[in-house]
């Protein structure tokens, strides 16, 4: 059985629903990095989409976030007004405008197709399970946002409440770009090896990862302390870090904001898989050129090498000028960066499969 590509009108509707997924997570990521999160103290999923609209209004949230998020103002923004309080508040709060928006723009279509007929039950089943991932990631939103409030000893929120946040929205992400992808990209009859295809799945694992390595890297603040490259700099306070604090006691990973072991072990891990990945990336590429298996699977490579190598630099400039603080335009293009060097992944192994229909 040959497979079938569903109308445009659903495809564009599909497609957008990725995109507007993409600037969630790097709109989550701005927020992360402009110390925003903890702004809103509330969770009002139909009052909060009115924001402030008098100084009164104003004030009276500004008092909430000195109260509930007190570690975090006395550290970090004691000398704060109300105009820097109104620009943390735009962030989370166009983040939760956003995650609303994302609602609205999938359901009236959605209902417009379901009573026209037009979704088959392949695809009914796969949007089943992401309205599960966009309610389960809301969800841990707010236990994430949650765990910075009312909570003397966190500057920020935690950061493997964040990583596993962070996780489901990327799976969200990739789920549902795989499922424009069988919507509106015919794959071709190609004779791809079992050992490419192998290679393209470690890939995807390790990606994986190193996304949720960069969570805590963003979660703990680890690159502040070390912000230089290469990695094995004489005297640096990452391996003084490592070796000075190295302890056994798992309270050391846990109550990381006093300690810095855990953050120099993750900044560790994270640029030690970033080598990995660039590694293993190219030995996709070598391997998928050398089996020239289409011109359109070429250009995924291609695409796929480029990304995986401004990813590394970015990651470099990030680091380096975390000097401080992270910088938030660095940041926020790595971050980007990473979601579509996962989406060009997707990409090459959906061709390098073996064919399908989308019918299951």
């Amino acid at each position: 059985m040959e497979q079938t590509l569903l109308p445009k009108s659903i495809r564009i509707w599909l497609f957008a629903g990725v995109v507007m997924v993409f600037f969630q997570v790097v709109i989550g990521g701005v927020t992360r990095l402009t110390d925003s999160g903890l702004s809103i103290t509330e969770w009002a999923v139909i009052q909060g989409t009115i924001p402030p609209l008098n100084e009164p209004e104003w004030q009276d949230a500004f008092d909430k976030y000195k109260v509930a998020a007190k570690k975090q103002y006395e550290t970090l923004h004691a000398d704060m007004g109300l105009s820097e309080f109104k620009v943390i508040f735009f962030w989370e709060y166009l983040h939760r405008l956003w995650a609303r928006l994302m609602g609205f723009v999938f359901l009236f279509p959605f209902l417009y197709f379901y009573f026209k007929k037009m979704l088959p039950k392949w695809l009914l089943k796969r949007l089943g399970i992401v309205i599960a991932l966009a309610a389960l990631a809301a969800i841990f939103g707010w236990i994430m946002v949650k765990s910075g409030l009312n909570n003397d000893k966190r500057t920020w929120v935690s950061a493997y409440k964040l990583v596993i946040h962070l996780g489901i929205a990327s799976t969200l992400f990739g789920y549902l770009f795989w499922t424009w992808m069988l919507a509106a990209v015919r794959v071709e009859k190609l004779k791809t090896s079992v050992s490419l295809r192998k290679t393209g799945y470690w890939l995807l694992g390790i990606l994986l990862v190193q996304i949720l390595f960069g969570g805590l890297m963003a979660g703990m603040r680890a690159g502040l302390i070390h912000p230089h490259f290469p990695m094995f700099v004489e005297g640096s306070r990452l391996w003084n870090a490592l070796a000075a604090n190295f302890s056994t006691d798992m309270e050391q990973l846990i109550d990381y904001e006093p300690n810095l072991f855990a953050k120099a072990v993750v900044q560790v891990l994270h640029r030690l898989t970033a080598w990995a990945l660039l590694l293993l990336g190219v030995m996709f590429s070598f391997k998928s050129f050398k089996a020239a298996l289409s011109r359109r699977f070429n250009r995924g490579v291609a695409l796929f090498t480029s990304l995986l190598i401004i990813q590394l630099l970015l990651g470099i400039f990030t680091v380096i000028n975390s000097i401080g603080r992270i910088p938030v335009s660095w940041g926020a293009l790595h971050q980007a960066t990473a979601l579509a060097l996962l989406a060009s992944l997707l990409y090459c192994i959906f061709l390098s499969r073996e064919p399908e229909t989308n019918s299951t």
